[in-house]
């Protein structure tokens, strides 16, 4: 077994919620109360191995062409869950964080997420960052709003991240996304810059601890040069 390097920071694209459930002959909703209970796993196997960031891509600003009736039931699932996990994922250390846009989503579910914010920002084992209504382009475009209304006139990349939704954490290391796509469909476009990725054929409601295991395996392999030429 490879000796594992971990990595930092974790971002996560957890697709196949639906072609898992399809495939059982399941609605799709199904699919992703699955999913849930493997991003909760995966919460837990990183704070076992020391992982400090984890970035969840739970709804994306293209995902509002969904039904509106899957749409409606992910939102409830969102608050039912955090409502009844709170205190647990604060127990261990849990920041919460959430990233993308707020003004389309249902005031409720807004209103939990800031107290989750509010309620966990002393914790310090994690930070899990949930985006929801997340684009990478919106992110960036947001930034760029913001410059324009503070009317910066020098500005560099650190100062640019710092505007961005993950605003001060590093970039992630290491991109896994299940499903078998190989995409990174709009997530965190300048901040993956330099990030290794890793696709797995399986779905997410599949993705348990050994399949995280052999992606961090996959990564410690990698020689990462950040466009430098590494010394023999």
């Amino acid at each position: 077994m490879t000796s594992l390097n971990i990595p930092k920071h974790i971002a996560v694209i957890m697709d196949g919620n639906g072609r898992w459930a399809k495939k059982r002959g399941l609605p799709r909703i199904s699919g992703h109360y699955e999913g849930v209970k493997r991003a909760e796993e995966l919460v837990d196997t990183c704070l076992q191995l020391g992982v400090k960031y984890l970035t969840l891509f739970t709804f994306s600003t293209e995902n509002w062409k969904r039904p509106k009736e899957e749409v409606g039931a992910l939102f409830e699932l969102f608050e039912s869950y955090f409502k009844r996990r709170k205190e647990d994922l604060i127990k261990k250390g849990v920041r919460l964080k959430f990233i993308g846009r707020r003004d389309r989503l249902p005031k409720r579910l807004v209103q939990l997420m800031e107290e989750l914010e509010e309620d966990s920002k002393e914790c310090n084992n994690i930070t899990v960052c949930i985006a929801i209504d997340y684009g990478g382009r919106d992110d960036i475009l947001r930034a760029v709003k913001k410059v324009l209304h503070v009317g910066l006139k020098d500005i560099d990349e650190s100062t640019f991240s710092n505007l961005l939704d993950l605003g001060g954490m590093p970039d992630p290391d290491l991109l896994i996304r299940t499903g078998g796509e190989k995409r990174v469909s709009n997530f965190l476009l300048w901040n993956l810059a330099y990030t290794e990725l890793y696709f797995t054929e399986t779905y997410w409601p599949d993705f348990d601890r050994s399949e995280l295991l052999k992606a961090i395996e996959d990564y410690s392999r990698r020689i990462r040069k950040f466009g430098a030429v590494l010394q023999e």
